[in-house]
């Protein structure tokens, strides 16, 4: 949109630093910049370097919404960065992350509770600014003196909340969005549990609770919704009377009208009732009647079931996600030439094995087979030695279930 005529463009506009830091500058050299020019501006001492993200009439918008009198005294613009000062600035963007490392290990050396979550050199690289994080005060006089004689460089320090930590340093939310603080939240209103309750969410810090630490700022946008919704509403603590009992109100749905009750002698059985039903019954008690029963009233009613908790899938498992083991398969031989000869013929050292059923042995009962003695080497159970015997000096006894070839045995 072009201006009316007559009517200078407006001479401020909006720088961003690192971490998405932004100041107003006044562009007093009547400079034409556009958005995404880099910029050197004034800075105490020297100057700093940043990017312009805003010009013209919006950045009297913005000045207005953080309450920056753009009438007043505003930093200015000195000139747009020339290459050299690029250069600068780019070598001192290099050695901020390892400057972080070392400093967090003098912190560490000086045992003081903060943390050091970030490090910023301004665009001349005369000055680093530190930013950090502590639950209390932390005296760090000596940290700066260290921290000077070990980088050589102007040190400030500056300490900043659990929420801007989050901001500076980004991350990815639980939605799977990039967090809102760090992308177009600027202002941080305060989050009470009160939002959850109101919202009828369990309060369960591990969900509630953001990248910062603190309740989510997202439990904010909607809280204005539900405060309207439940205008209509009775409240929580509202008891119905009847001449069964007394019933209190468990849980209620804000997008379906619904609200879940239970008799005080009975919490286990819950009755669900419309908000126009339980208005009716709260008006007849207010006139001092109670009604018959709550089940009169209620859509349907709710038993709460014995949970029994059972290890349905494994889920104790520690190998569950282990690849299963391939059972082997069994090796199936082929007759050798030795199996396939007669017995006897050439084959003495066979003569007492026991051979397995279905490949020539006679049918042996069980117990028969497991008191049967083979050589050491041939499969079978061994009988334990006799005292002062020699288990290698005995001799198998024959097995006389077998065909021999024996000539004493045939002789016999």
């Amino acid at each position: 949109m072009t201006l009316p005529g007559g009517q200078e463009p407006f001479d401020c506009v909006e720088v961003r630093f690192k971490n998405g830091r932004k100041e107003f500058y006044r562009n007093t050299e009547k400079l034409t910049l556009s958005i995404g020019d880099i910029v050197a501006t004034e800075a105490s001492p020297g100057h700093d370097v940043g990017i312009v993200t805003l010009t013209g009439e919006l950045v009297k918008v913005q000045m207005k919404k953080k309450a920056v009198n753009h009438e007043g005294e505003v930093p200015k613009i000195y000139r747009k960065a020339s290459q050299k000062d690029i250069d600068i600035w780019s070598d001192a963007r290099d050695k901020e992350d390892p400057m972080k490392v070392r400093a967090r290990e003098i912190a560490i050396a000086l045992k003081l509770e903060m943390k050091i979550s970030d490090i910023e050199f301004q665009g001349d690289g005369s000055k680093a600014t530190f930013y950090y994080t502590a639950n209390d005060r932390v005296d760090f006089r000596q940290l700066i003196k260290d921290f000077a004689k070990e980088f050589s460089t102007r040190i400030e320090m500056k300490q900043v909340g659990f929420r801007q930590e989050a901001a500076r340093l980004g991350g990815i939310g639980s939605c799977g969005r990039e967090l809102c603080c760090s992308t177009w939240l600027t202002d941080f209103r305060s989050v009470n549990t009160s939002a959850a309750r109101y919202q009828q969410l369990s309060l369960n810090p591990q969900k509630l609770a953001g990248q910062c630490g603190k309740l989510k700022c997202c439990l904010n946008y909607e809280l204005d919704t539900y405060l309207d919704a439940l205008k209509g509403f009775p409240d929580m603590e509202t008891k119905l009377y009847s001449e069964k009992g007394d019933a209190v109100c468990q849980k209620i749905d804000i997008f379906k009208g619904l609200m879940w009750f239970a008799y005080t002698n009975n919490f286990a059985q819950w009755h669900v009732l419309k908000v126009d039903q339980v208005k009716e019954i709260v008006a007849l008690n207010k006139e001092k009647k109670r009604i018959t029963a709550i089940e009169d009233y209620a859509i349907e009613t709710i038993v709460e079931e014995e949970k029994n908790f059972q290890n349905a899938v494994g889920q104790d498992s520690l190998t569950r996600f282990d690849q299963p083991k391939k059972k082997k398969r069994p090796n199936k031989k082929r007759p050798t030439a030795d199996a396939e000869r007669p017995r006897g013929a050439g084959a003495p050292e066979r003569q007492n094995k026991i051979t397995p059923e279905g490949q020539g042995g006679q049918n042996k009962t069980a117990p028969e087979r497991q008191n049967k003695i083979t050589p050491e080497g041939q499969g079978g159970q061994k009988k334990p030695a006799a005292e002062g015997q020699n288990r290698n000096n005995r001799r198998p006894k024959p097995n006389r279930n077998k065909p021999s070839n024996d000539k004493n045995d045939s002789k016999q």
